[in-house]
């Protein structure tokens, strides 16, 4: 049976936007993670691999320490220090372009979905929505990413005054998400250049001020929950097997057993941090669509104008 149309294009409250966005949730995430899976294939291989070499060189290290002594490292097997900087190298450079498809992803999928009121499409209409827009998102990621750095800053100044600085802190954090997701939006379902979205989503975000950053805080707090949840069970695996290894005195150095299960733990926890920020967008999205409306009202109008050009 083909499923109930959410319509994204409507004015609403704080409490409306919250209940639509699980309504929404429970509704695609199927579908949603279907497309996540095909398109990122690859990239989950990736950080397998990298998992694997962040593993291998920090096992590596340990155990090396644990037997030549802590004072002694003129010995150091440079090997673990190549897994761990390879690592790393990898895990960067897949994660940022990991971050650049999936925002995109998330955002066209939400996009598509208000197209086609709701009704089946293909998901190589998600891949091809963000495939022709693929150089603005990389731009918008990169400046993000300088965003944030400036934040971090910011943050950090913040946390030398007592209590109000982590109140301002907790404000502009949750103002640059809103700013930052609606403007994405912005910029990909309007067609806009980079400058032209941030300064749209700029003036949306700022006149519904406090409905932005309460709707991020609450969805983020949620998510949040939601998300350690997902990640209670493997956790709980990896804290038995542990467990175990320190209790037997397992030789995890040289054991395959440790690598491949800390390895599948450090994985699972990257790609789950990456679908989270999936669903951190559709948040960004059903407040995109509902001060677009409250400001624009095309929606209503378009509405209006159907009911007086019906002949009677």
């Amino acid at each position: 049976m083909q499923k109930k149309y959410i319509e994204l294009r409507v004015n609403r409250d704080f409490g409306d936007i919250i209940t639509t966005y699980f309504d929404f949730f429970k509704q695609n995430i199927k579908k949603f993670t279907n497309v996540f899976i095909s398109y990122n294939g690859v990239f989950l291989v990736g950080l397998l691999i990298a998992s694997y070499l962040l593993v291998s060189g920090f096992i590596g290290m340990i155990a090396y320490e644990n037997n030549a002594g802590f004072n002694n490292t003129v010995g150091l097997d440079e090997k673990y220090v190549i897994y761990m900087i390879a690592g790393g190298i990898i895990f960067f450079v897949i994660f940022l372009m990991v971050g650049v498809l999936n925002y995109g992803l998330a955002t066209s999928y939400m996009i598509c979905y208000e197209e086609n009121k709701g009704q089946s499409f293909e998901k190589k209409i998600v891949w091809e929505h963000t495939k022709n827009r693929l150089g603005s998102i990389v731009v918008f990621v990169l400046l993000l990413i300088l965003v944030f750095l400036v934040f971090m800053v910011v943050a950090i100044v913040l946390a030398f005054i007592p209590l109000l600085g982590l109140f301002a802190q907790y404000i502009i954090q949750y103002f640059m998400v809103s700013w930052l997701g609606v403007s994405f939006f912005s910029m990909l379902e309007e067609n806009r250049g980079v400058g032209e979205a941030l300064s749209e989503g700029w003036r949306l975000v700022v006149d519904n001020f406090w409905k932005a950053i309460g709707v991020n805080f609450v969805m983020g707090l949620l998510l949040g929950i939601l998300i350690m949840l997902t990640m209670v069970v493997p956790g709980v695996l990896v804290g038995i097997y542990t467990f175990h290894v320190v209790e037997n005195n397992v030789d995890y150095a040289s054991s395959i057993v440790a690598t491949v299960v800390y390895t599948l733990g450090t994985c699972l926890f990257l790609v789950i941090s990456v679908y989270g920020q999936c669903l951190t967008q559709f948040v960004n999205g059903i407040l995109y669509y509902a001060l677009h409306e409250k400001t624009y009202n095309q929606n209503a109008r378009s509405k209006i104008e159907q009911i007086g050009s019906t002949p009677e």
